[in-house]
């Protein structure tokens, strides 16, 4: 494997993508070009992937083999995104005395995180990520950037992100089994937001909902931190088993119904239009009214979507979404779902793509469904920069987002 890929990889309740990339370019202007994308399905939904670590490990393989044969080169190590109910946040803070008259260095900053994150982590959790929220410095809260400034007493609040010890030793022996091994394990949020919001986004407020297959994940930004997140225990395959139920097929021709014809806003279909779906006997068909396939996905799509607006409000953050809300994942794909989010929000909504600092095949990633295993690759290339391993980049085109990913660690 050459030293200068990055490849993410999202291992999804139906899907797996991945998204191979090469840095190149000056080391103050480095590039990152998109060389290759796969994506496998799986046999079904499943709400654990790593239920069936054998199912999980082939679908990787499946993936990345095509990700490869597209780049024309071969890869070994992966960055891997994890999501779902096993992962939880919590608010800790931290206190430091600053000495002196002296202004408040770099140091005393690492200090007063150390002290934030040196919580009581239950034995069946890990730590993922700790997520600076804001600085206090001698009872003037509100501070997003402490160095420099004179004080006596520096505080830090700070969210701290787990996640289930054996879902990650799960996921890890899927991925090695398929021949890979893991650089690390990032919460998938982060890393789609990467990918698709912008810095004046996070500023102003944004909720960042991501619709996978078996649940939903929401992650809101102000200020330019993560303020928020939480997941909601539906998705994309919630709306195919409804499909199945409702017009009696299977869920497989349901998942096909829903890609071909599924609009989720009713009012978008001719109600005369009608299609062809399997019958109650081998071999038959019937037509069915598209509007009915459409009001279906109308339906439980609004109402995940008011579970999200439901868990924003009792964040306190509903009033604070100055740039609305950007949804990406599978389930956004589907004419229409802007029309129902902007209905349920009462926002701005859009439906967010791979777009930021990346160049190359670009095109193969301009789908929602792979988003995060392009911002994956993201996270990867601005970790490797904040070690240095790719010398420069903190003084170029990336220098942001190595800042933003040094708030972190």
């Amino acid at each position: 494997m050459r030293p200068n890929l990055v490849t993410g990889l999202e291992i999804g309740s139906t899907k797996t993508c991945a998204v191979i990339a090469e840095v190149t370019g000056e080391p103050r202007l480095p590039v990152v070009r998109i060389l290759g994308v796969g994506l496998s399905r799986t046999g079904a939904m499943r709400r654990d992937p790593t239920a069936d670590i054998d199912g999980t490990a082939a679908a990787v393989k499946a993936c990345l083999k095509e990700a490869e044969l597209m780049a024309g080169v071969t890869v070994d190590r992966v960055w891997v995104g994890t999501s779902g109910e096993h992962v939880h946040a919590t608010t800790s803070t931290g206190v430091v005395a600053v000495g002196g008259d002296r202004e408040i260095s770099s140091a005393d900053v690492r200090r007063v995180h150390d002290v934030a994150r040196a919580v009581a982590i239950p034995a069946d959790r890990e730590l993922l990520h700790v997520l600076p929220q804001e600085y206090i410095v001698d009872s003037r809260r509100g501070i997003r950037d402490p160095l420099g400034m004179a004080g006596t007493r520096l505080e830090a609040e700070v969210y701290i992100v787990t996640s289930n010890i054996n879902v990650n030793q799960n996921l890890t022996r899927a991925v090695h089994r398929a021949g890979y091994r893991i650089e690390g394990l990032v919460h998938a949020p982060l890393a789609t937001a990467l990918a698709v919001l912008s810095e004046d986004e996070k500023d102003v407020g944004v909720a960042l909902v991501d619709i996978g297959g078996a649940y939903t994940d929401v992650a809101v930004f102000r200020d330019g931190k993560m303020r928020h997140l939480s997941t909601i225990p539906w998705g994309g395959g919630t709306v195919t088993n409804d499909l199945s139920k409702g017009l009696s097929i299977t869920y497989a021709e349901a998942e096909k119904a829903k890609e071909r014809y599924g609009v989720a806003f009713s009012a978008m279909v001719d109600p005369r239009e009608t299609v062809e779906l399997p019958g109650p006997g081998p071999g038959t068909r019937r037509e069915v009214t598209r509007e009915l396939i459409a009001h279906i996905i109308e339906q439980r799509l609004d109402e995940i979507l008011g579970l999200v607006a439901r868990e924003v409000e009792h964040a306190g953050e509903t009033g604070r979404l100055g740039a609305g809300v950007v949804l990406t994942g599978g389930g956004a794909a589907l004419p229409g779902t802007v029309d129902v989010a902007q209905h349920v929000f009462g926002l701005p909504v859009r439906v967010g793509t791979a777009a930021t600092g990346l160049t190359g095949l670009t095109d193969a990633v301009s789908r929602p469904q792979y988003a995060t295993a392009a911002g994956l690759v993201l996270y990867g290339v601005g970790k490797n920069a904040q070690v240095g391993a790719v010398a420069g980049f903190a003084e170029g085109a990336m220098g942001k987002l190595v800042a933003w990913l040094k708030e972190f660690f």
